[in-house]
């Protein structure tokens, strides 16, 4: 066995490689920059009206302006505006030639062919979005890395950006095994049980922004695993399987990846839960094959395969805590091993609750995350301060 902290490094040193494509604008939501984007234009690449109003060239004691005109949105303005003159203007609406200031239209009076307004309502330059205000042709407005969301999708599209470079979301397989388990709603009979971890790598990947490619749920069966395990580490990034990865008689996901040329990483960790991790790489594929609890599949998922589902996904760092926080309360423990705790998190602590057994989700009713708790440590008093890792 080897200790939690080996464990991540051999995972970091084998990383597979990022890959990228190109997509259209509108498919981007959620997915990471693959490359600084730089704008092609001036925004706005002209002058124009913040308001609906009336353009004009501002003169100290000129508050009467003739209205020679009118501007629109997608109009542009060949005739210069003389002193005394105004164009009525829309918002978006190019200045015209000559004008320097925007009066809003709430403030004026019309007399005619004229609009009248009060001495020193509107000072020079006001309502008036200069060309370049937002972004200056060749800045770079998105930095590599950066989660694509509508804002940053909006401002890419404002400078004219029709497709970005992107960081692919990762291919990955599923592969849930037990003669055992019990599709949710259908009828349990005699030593079956409902399978849990379906769902729960399923969401936990949703949570990634990542829908698996294959979700295969199969019985202690070599033919059928030979099956899916061929087509998951042919098609994906990770391949994912849960229980078989004992000792017992079928047993037989070890083996079997073994003699696909699946190169162990290492195979049994000095953690709980989740003793029976074994991870491996296949030419770029990366494969966990994680133990059957369904708590040991979600510590083992957090520490290690999340981490790597967000690496390719185009993040950095990946394996750092998501906070530290003090422990709620003492908790003994058994040494040597490194500890992964259910834990509810507040602004101030680590909440522990009871039923830290492997089999044991009531937890999860108000837990998300989990506290490390170091190897070396018997008993961790209240205060300690420990890494939290969150779903």
């Amino acid at each position: 066995m080897i200790s939690v902290a080996q464990a991540k490094k051999l995972i970091k040193s084998n990383l597979p490689p990022r890959q990228t494509r190109v997509l259209e604008i509108g498919s981007c939501t959620g997915v990471v920059l693959a490359t600084d984007v730089k704008s092609g234009v001036d925004v706005p690449n002209f002058d124009n009206s913040a308001m609906d109003g009336y353009a004009f060239r501002y003169k100290a004691g000129c508050e009467k302006l003739n209205v020679v005109g009118e501007l629109k949105a997608g109009a542009f303005p060949t005739e210069e505006l003389k002193a005394g003159q105004a164009f009525r203007i829309f918002t978006g609406a190019p200045m015209p030639k000559g004008a320097d200031t925007v009066i809003p239209q709430e403030l004026v009076k019309k007399e005619d062919d004229a609009v009248v307004f009060e001495k020193n309502a509107v000072k020079r330059g006001a309502n008036v979005r200069k060309q370049g205000t937002q972004t200056r042709k060749g800045e770079v407005i998105l930095k590599r890395g950066r989660v694509l969301d509508p804002g940053a999708l909006s401002l890419a599209a404002s400078v004219g950006v029709d497709k970005l470079k992107v960081f692919r979301r990762p291919y990955v397989g599923i592969i849930v095994t037990g003669d055992e388990l019990v599709t949710p709603g259908k009828k349990l009979k005699p030593g079956q049980i409902y399978d849990s971890n379906t769902v729960l790598l399923t969401s936990a990947l949703n949570t990634l922004n990542v829908v698996p490619r294959f979700v295969f749920r199969v019985a202690d069966s070599r033919k059928e695993l030979d099956k899916h395990i061929d087509t998951c580490l042919e098609h994906c990034d990770v391949v994912l399987l849960t229980g078989g990865i004992s000792v017992g008689d079928y047993d037989f996901v070890y083996e079997l990846l073994n003699s696909r040329g699946v190169k162990k990483l290492f195979y049994k960790l000095k953690q709980r839960p989740g003793k029976p991790l074994f991870a491996g790489v296949r030419d770029e594929t990366m494969v966990f094959a994680l133990p059957g609890n369904p708590v040991s599949v979600a510590s083992c998922f957090v520490q290690y395969v999340k981490p790597v589902i967000r690496h390719l996904r185009g993040f950095d760092h990946t394996f750092e805590p998501d906070l530290k926080l003090p422990l709620s309360s003492d908790f003994q423990k058994q040494p040597g091993l490194t500890y992964f705790l259910k834990v509810r998190t507040t602004p101030n602590a680590a909440v522990v609750p009871k039923g830290q057994q492997s089999f044991n989700l009531m937890p999860f009713t108000n837990a998300d995350a989990f506290a490390e708790l170091d190897a070396e440590s018997e008993v961790v008093r209240t205060g300690t301060m420990v890494n939290v890792y969150k779903w």
